[in-house]
């Protein structure tokens, strides 16, 4: 049985046109994440799912296995991801892969570190269905995020049991990146809230998902950093 690393990359971006290979640090923007799954041990196949013939060769060049195009219907702007990474993980089997795990890389996050996917592979216990990352949000719930009630006033998305002096003293949560999904084959039709779920807490600074230019020169001055400190 094995550990797969699963990409999801389709061709249509409406925010960011061609961003899945588009050059960022000298590399097509989803070459990043796949060098990520191929440098760990712990990963037995790295495979791309994707609708574009222009993104599967460059996937293939950078040693990615593209085993299909993905179908139109898993291909839409509203096409969520776990069916795409279902479809995959349904297709590699009926091919003859033995899947025990799964991690999916997203390919517009690439700042993750191996620790990053060393960490939720350990969360992964047997006790685990999936495991998910995120980082500490800015806002608060329970002190500075509003709802608009029926009658149009604005009240505290969640609040608290008695009055906060400052956010430090809120509960904490958890802004979601989308960096890095774990399942078992066994749990992954569970998704990500119909069992136990866990978090890896990534800092702010490796938790940015390419989705504008401007998000790519941010993200170009933080890898120059990286380099620059080694």
């Amino acid at each position: 049985m094995s550990l797969i690393a699963t990409i999801c990359a389709r061709g249509g971006s409406q925010g960011l046109p061609g961003k899945n290979i588009r050059l960022l640090h000298g590399r097509p923007l989803i070459a990043h994440s796949i060098a990520q799954a191929l440098a760990n041990p712990r990963i037995h196949g790295v495979y791309v799912s994707t609708d574009d013939e222009e993104i599967a060769a460059v996937a293939r060049e950078y040693g990615a296995e593209v085993p299909f195009l993905r179908p139109a219907e898993l291909a839409t702007a509203q096409a969520p991801k776990l069916p795409v990474i279902r479809h995959l993980v349904e297709t590699l089997e009926k091919e003859g892969v033995a899947i025990s795990t799964i991690i999916d890389l997203d390919p517009t996050s690439p700042l993750r570190t191996q620790t990053d996917i060393d960490a939720c592979l350990d969360l992964l216990d047997a006790g685990t269905d999936c495991v998910i990352t995120g980082y500490v949000a800015e806002k608060n719930p329970y002190f500075n995020m509003v709802e608009l009630d029926s009658q149009g006033s604005a009240r505290l998305s969640k609040p608290p049991a008695s009055p906060l002096a400052g956010r430090q003293a809120a509960p904490a949560v958890y802004a979601m990146n989308a960096s890095i999904y774990v399942w078992h084959r066994a749990t992954l039709d569970k998704g990500l809230w119909e069992g136990r779920t866990r978090l890896h807490v990534m800092p702010r600074e490796r938790s940015i998902d390419v989705d504008s230019a401007i998000d790519f020169r941010l993200i170009e001055l933080l890898m120059a950093e990286r380099d620059e400190n080694g």
